[in-house]
């Protein structure tokens, strides 16, 4: 090359170096705002690949890295080669060029590809390129130190552009991916803890509540769980029935956990919270302008269950006409959105409830007699809570801990009200108590909930008078000089035998036994007339 040629040369770089500079800058920066957007680890690295294509016009970039368990460099993110180009591409840990740049840990530029013995092509991705002098640039990636991997481009430039500037400018990508790498696998590093967290947390909930994560060891409960187990792996149809507040969404959710379509969604639609006008719709779907303010086409609640279970809850109050419709689906499967004409199939298992009596709104002519032998394949009955007392303190433990997580407290339940509540008739089952300890917590405001609480705040729960003096009698305690041989059969005697016997421990001294009740001298004096508690004779005899 001439001295007049050298100049030329030198005049193209000065021209070109500034453009190259502001591409760069701009690479770097759309390389930044990926990594720190990114989501999927494969899927980010193929997009910063891509930028080197985009903005530089670098061909087949690839990022080589190495599998620890086989022991070989291979092809994990690429742009511009095929899936079977990539899937090719497997090296030993010194085979190649990039064999070579992994272990030596520098950069390696092969001007002409075609005449270096090293460059192995093993992907077949550059033949049949009509170019006289293909380049090739390379260089190492480090993790904590140690070599992780290689990042290569195909090098299209003509000799205006200096290999000294695409290696220093892939060293600084080198550095940002790597960082990428490092973050991507502290994640990953979180994630097992958090999974292994998880199943440490759920093997705890199984020894606590069995498998099915449903607080109970009544023999009620016990042939419940034993139902899900047989019932679960089948296809049929299973109808839950029983009093509200039984936990028939538990056990609904149960039976989809414990069978094959545990992977696929779990879909539940109340039939009686949604208007006979919509409810429609929202099973099945409607197409774009079926009606007025139907702007878009909506799949139904059977479509988005496709693979896994529905969960039609109250399906006693379905109308009748959609009862016909409900029946086709569960017969043959398929079924037609609201103003189409395509009909759609769907694989999905069908689990209903009620807590009204079928049978009877069949005699009545309110439900269809054929939709209820499809739905009654296995009745599943539910227990009501005062049928399994032996479950209300656990329960209760359970509601105490989860609410007083929540609420920042500590409050514990003192033993005759626990006593008093596994006797209580719980018209609303386990809702119910969930709702009353919810309750008690929050505005408690002492640490320990006693009798007297209990009738603050239950008396406000609707029906709870009717049924309280239905609360079979808890067992009689042990005779004692102060023990009162009739066992209460309502808040409102427990609470006179907590009084009385507050009082009889403290020598009917009023502001003792206040103070150890945690009442005020007047609350104590209001108690005593209300019940009418007279001093004994003997303890006046004592003082």
């Amino acid at each position: 090359m001439d001295s007049m040629d050298k100049e030329d040369l030198a005049g193209q770089l000065m021209a070109v170096s500034p453009q190259l500079e502001t591409l760069k800058i701009q690479a770097l920066s759309e390389v930044c705002k990926l990594i720190g957007e990114a989501v999927h680890l494969d899927t980010t690295l193929g997009r910063v690949l891509q930028v080197l294509h985009d903005i530089l016009r670098m061909e087949r970039a690839s990022l080589v890295l190495v599998d620890p368990r086989k022991k070989r460099l291979r092809i994990r993110a690429s742009y511009g080669l095929s899936v079977e180009e990539e899937r090719r591409g497997i090296y030993g840990l010194s085979e190649g060029v990039c064999g070579q740049i992994f272990q030596t840990g520098l950069p390696c530029v092969v001007p002409d590809v075609n005449s270096e013995p090293l460059f192995l092509d093993r992907t077949g991705a550059r033949r049949g390129i009509d170019k006289d002098r293909l380049s090739f640039i390379g260089v190492p990636l480090f993790v904590e130190g140690r070599p992780t991997g290689v990042l290569t481009v195909d090098c299209l430039f003509g000799p205006e552009v200096a290999f000294e500037e695409d290696v220093s400018f892939l060293n600084v990508l080198a550095t940002l991916i790597s960082q990428f790498l490092v973050l991507h696998r502290s994640i990953a590093k979180k994630e097992e803890r958090l999974v292994e967290e998880n199943k440490s947390l759920k093997a705890e909930l199984h020894s606590r509540f069995n498998r099915h994560y449903i607080i109970g060891q009544s023999h009620a409960m016990q042939e419940v769980f034993w139902t899900i187990e047989k019932v679960a792996p089948s296809r049929a149809t299973a109808l839950l029935l029983g009093e509200s507040g039984t936990g028939k969404e538990l056990v609904a959710r149960a039976i989809h956990e414990a069978s094959p379509r545990n992977e696929g969604p779990f879909i539940k639609v109340n039939c009686a919270a949604l208007p006979e006008n919509l409810l429609e719709s929202e099973l099945l779907g409607h197409e774009k302008g079926a009606f007025t303010g139907a702007s878009a086409a909506k799949p139904g609640r059977f479509e988005l269950a496709h693979g896994g279970t529905i969960f039609l809850d109250e399906i006693g109050e379905l109308p009748l006409l959609l009862q016909a419709k409900l029946l086709r689906v569960i017969q043959e499967s398929q079924f037609e959105r609201i103003g189409g004409t395509r009909t759609i199939s769907v694989d999905v298992r069908i689990v209903a409830a009620t807590n009204v009596d079928l049978q009877d709104a069949v005699d009545r002519g309110l439900f269809r007699n054929d939709l209820f032998y499809r739905l009654n394949v296995v009745p599943l009955k539910l227990p009501p809570l005062r049928e399994r007392r032996g479950d209300v303190p656990l329960l209760i433990d359970h509601f105490l801990r989860s609410s007083n997580e929540r609420n920042d407290k500590k409050v514990v339940l003192a033993h005759d009200a626990l006593e008093f509540l596994v006797n209580y008739y719980w018209p609303g089952n386990v809702r119910e108590l969930q709702n009353l300890v919810e309750r008690l917590v929050i505005l408690a405001d002492d640490m320990v909930i006693r009798p007297m609480d209990l009738h603050d705040h239950m008396g406000k729960v609707p029906g709870s008078h009717q049924v309280m003096e239905h609360a079979a009698p808890p067992p009689p305690s042990p005779a004692g000089p102060f023990s009162n041989p009739v066992a209460p059969s309502s808040l409102r005697d427990m609470e006179r035998q907590e009084i009385e016997a507050a009082l009889r421990r403290n020598g009917w001294v009023q502001a003792r036994a206040a103070r150890e009740l945690g009442l005020t001298q007047r609350q104590m004096g209001y108690r005593i007339k209300k019940f009418a508690l007279e001093r004994p004779d003997f303890a006046l005899a004592g003082s």
